[in-house]
């Protein structure tokens, strides 16, 4: 497994194959892509796909990459986690069409400021609000694969506990990648025996479960936007630097 490094070379379009497919959730599935002239990226970093119908129409989305690259009997290939979409246009034909060895076009690695470099030794913590946990994933296997042992907390808030994506996954990396910590937050519906309410992120969550400032830690929180606002504000009022808090946001595109 390499993490490769971003190109510097100028990014095109280039046709990528499914080779695998994994159901997440009721709504969401990773797809495995190879992509022959993948030149490398960071976690944190997104693609392009784009999709072009018979009249010659196309529609393009960005997703986060899951994971660091890994070599292929054809060549690397990469991983995105694709969220169902009501009404969308590219996500119901990723879901409920795209067939392995199926062509599709894909431009990338994109993204300079939403990354973790795993040469990093500042502690890290993660928020995640739904499929925001994608990037933030992406850092949680790098650090494994690259060997770090820089501690991670991740705070993941889910409407329920079906809705968790990388939910086995989650649970043998808090098992055996030491140093990694994982906290749930419910906002609808809380599983038997989870102590408290279901409700949004608020302070007690982030003083309970994440790192305190003076530790310095790197924050990087992806997410819907009104959840990263919210989220942001509390981090700053708690004390931690903005510029110490890298943000992403997303909406309803699909």
């Amino acid at each position: 497994m390499a993490t490769g490094v971003p190109a510097r070379a100028p990014i095109r379009w280039q046709v990528a194959r499914l080779v695998e497919r994994r159901v997440e959730t009721p709504t969401a599935q990773t797809l495995v892509l190879e992509v022959p002239d993948w030149p490398g990226h960071l976690p944190g970093q997104h693609v392009d796909v784009r999709l072009t119908a018979p009249d010659g129409y196309q529609a393009a989305r960005s997703y986060s990459i899951a994971g660091p690259v890994v070599d292929g009997p054809g060549g690397p290939r990469i991983e995105v986690t694709v969220q169902r979409v009501h009404d969308g246009e590219v996500s119901p034909y990723l879901i409920d069409v795209f067939g392995d060895g199926d062509p599709v076009e894909v431009r990338g690695p994109l993204g300079g400021w939403f990354i973790w470099r795993p040469e990093e030794t500042a502690p890290v913590q993660l928020v995640a609000g739904g499929s925001g946990i994608v990037p933030l994933m992406a850092m949680i296997r790098s650090r494994r694969a690259t060997g770090s042992k820089v501690p991670f907390r991740l705070i993941y808030s889910v409407r329920t506990p079906t809705d968790v994506i990388y939910a086995d996954e989650l649970r043998r990396r808090v098992r055996d990648d030491f140093g990694l910590d994982v906290a749930y937050v419910y906002t609808r519906e809380a599983p038997e025996g989870w102590r408290g309410e279901p409700h949004r992120v608020g302070l007690a969550d982030v003083n309970t479960h994440g790192w305190p400032p003076d530790l310095q830690p790197l924050t990087y929180v992806c997410g819907p936007t009104g959840f990263v606002e919210a989220v942001a504000d509390l981090l700053v009022g708690l004390g931690h630097p903005s510029r110490r808090i890298k943000t992403e946001r997303f909406g309803p595109t699909g």
